[in-house]
């Protein structure tokens, strides 16, 4: 394609994908389709048992229920685009919906990030202080704390937006991702991106670090408690509430730290395709299936309403 010279000038961008091969397409979007079938019924049946169940109606369910949407946004942000670009070919997008993509795929990330902060603090008050929990963690309380975690999702994603779309593109058009995400989006760039990373690396760096310091120092508590337990029942409750909240919180991390917490001279795209797969479309997956599997309330609720059905 021919370069651009300035940002004004951009009406659209090619996204190359994750592989030109022909054979791989089809395949590819069969898995992809897959998963994001799993993604939506996974995450939307979530939503739709702690609706029906009166006995989930409590702080950690809602926060679970807030997740699973936030999953279904976030992914819904992603996939289709890409499915298209493999049944299709249809790799090409507009400048406002490249502008769209980043900011809905970024708001609804940095709310889960906080999300599992909340998660973790209210694991915190259940563990650790069980005969105050109601008290602690009141509906207001568990309100402020989701309100909250939207409105810091959507306040950065400001600041990612504009720092990402002030600078000006002269090299190319073409994206080497899947879709516009930051990194792959300043590589572009013929401006000097310099302090554009760095805001892109400490704001992101707060909300990662400020985020796991939370889930850290709860945890350590909640650890420290267990292990004071005299009681084996209460033990094996306080590590069934807590597993499946610290496997969710292991695998974005993980991702996320891997992803924008590197210069963009370090990132290696083929490297990045994979572990954006991950947490674009696997990550939305694996959260209804790791909460629902580990939790017996979850599955209790699911055969009620089973059982209703027939």
């Amino acid at each position: 394609m021919k370069p651009l010279k300035n940002w004004t000038e951009v009406t659209h961008f090619l996204l190359l994908g994750l592989t030109d091969d022909p054979g791989l397409q089809l395949p590819l979007f069969i898995v992809f389709l897959l998963i994001y079938i799993i993604t939506l019924v996974g995450n939307l049946g979530m939503i739709l048992l702690i609706l029906l169940d009166s006995r989930l109606h409590n702080p950690m369910y809602i926060f679970l229920g807030n997740l699973s949407l936030v999953d279904v946004f976030y992914s819904s942000a992603i996939t289709p685009k890409v499915m298209a670009g493999l049944l299709i070919g249809d790799k090409v997008i507009s400048y406002n919906d490249c502008a769209a993509q980043m900011f809905f795929f970024a708001a609804f990330a940095t709310v889960e990030n906080y999300l599992l902060a909340s998660m973790a603090c209210d694991r915190y008050a259940a563990v650790c202080k069980p005969l105050h929990y109601t008290t602690i963690m009141t509906p207001c309380v568990c309100m402020c704390f989701i309100i909250g975690c939207y409105v810091l999702g959507f306040l950065n994603v400001s600041v990612y937006l504009g720092d990402t779309f002030s600078l000006s593109f002269c090299k190319s058009n073409v994206v080497h991702h899947f879709f516009c995400d930051m990194p792959a989006m300043m590589a572009l760039s013929c401006s000097d991106i310099y302090v554009n990373e760095l805001v892109l690396i400490y704001l992101a760096s707060f909300n990662i670090f400020f985020a796991l310091i939370i889930i850290l120092v709860s945890y350590i508590i909640i650890f420290i408690t267990i292990l004071n337990m005299r009681s084996g029942a209460g033990l094996q409750k306080a590590l069934s509430t807590c597993a499946s909240h610290f496997i969710a919180v292991f695998i974005f991390y993980a991702t996320t730290i891997f992803m924008y917490l590197q210069p963009s001279s370090t990132h290696a795209m083929d490297t990045d395709k994979i572990v954006s797969v991950f947490y674009t479309m696997v990550i939305p997956m694996l959260n209804p299936l790791v909460y629902s599997l580990r939790n017996k309330e979850v599955k209790s609720a699911f055969m009620k309403v089973a059982l209703k059905e027939k």
